[in-house]
């Protein structure tokens, strides 16, 4: 697998790469053994669309993703996809749109363990009340996201 440190404005990010798709995309330095730290041309036009996408120039990613979860984890990951840019939905709404309106703490488990940030936008989803509710990267960043959207 292969990896790249990029520079956001809201702190570093690491982008995994690994048999030609990114794989994981996370606040902060990763490093484990499995990792080498270069950049191939797929890392370098992931940092470039999250460049644009910090500058407010890009809305959708282009990029070859493939999230590792479980069944469940990837049905809600591929509704997140589908919330669009500046937009926000509750985890109820997603439970629902997933035909398990009961599984909202399900729901919140499968964002917490969301592996593509961003690009999986995960930080699009508050709660029922609207409030922002937690973030595996923190609330900070998340607020920091949601801003960038609305600006």
């Amino acid at each position: 697998m292969f990896s790249l440190q990029y520079n956001s404005p809201l702190g570093i990010i690491t982008i995994v790469e690994q048999n030609s798709k990114v794989v994981e995309i996370c606040f902060g330095k990763k490093y484990t053994s499995e990792l080498i730290n270069t950049p191939t041309p797929l890392l370098e036009t992931a940092a470039k669309q999250l460049d644009e996408y910090f500058a407010g120039k890009r809305k959708y990613f282009n990029l070859p993703i493939e999230p590792k979860g479980t069944n469940f984890q990837l049905k809600v990951w591929n509704e997140l996809l589908r919330i669009e840019y500046g937009m926000t939905k509750s985890y109820k709404d997603i439970a629902t749109a997933i035909d398990n309106p009961k599984a909202c703490r399900a729901v919140g488990q499968a964002i917490h363990n969301n592996p593509i940030a961003i690009v999986i936008p995960c930080h699009r989803v508050v709660g029922s009340n609207g409030e922002l509710t937690g973030y595996a990267a923190g609330i900070d960043i998340k607020k920091g996201l949601i801003a960038l959207e609305n600006s």
